[in-house]
C-alpha cells in the first residue's frame, strides 16, 4: 500500500530533530457551500535538523518513532 504524501509550511522547529508541520486543505461548507480552510498539525522526523520555520515541506507516512511522530520530512524547499 502507498504511503501518503502531504505537503505543508513547518510551523515550529524547537524539538530536536522533529518539525511540525501544518497542512491546509480546503472544503466546501456543507450548508453555505463556501470554499474554507481546514489545518492539521504533524510531528514529523527531521534527523538533520536541516528545516527551518516557514519553509514549505513534503512530509510522507512512515512507522511510529515516537508517541507523536508518524511522519518524516522527505523534501524541504526555501
Amino acid at each position: 500500500m502507498p504511503k501518503r504524501v502531504l505537503t505543508g509550511v513547518v510551523v515550529s522547529d524547537k524539538p530536536d530533530k522533529t518539525v511540525v508541520v501544518r497542512v491546509e486543505r480546503r472544503v466546501r461548507h456543507p450548508v453555505y457551500k463556501k470554499i474554507i480552510r481546514r489545518s492539521s498539525k504533524f510531528s514529523a522526523h527531521d534527523p538533520e535538523n536541516r528545516c527551518k520555520e516557514g519553509e514549505q515541506v513534503r512530509i510522507r507516512e512512515c512507522a511510529p518513532i515516537s508517541k507523536s511522530k508518524r511522519w518524516e520530512v522527505i523534501e524541504g524547499e526555501a
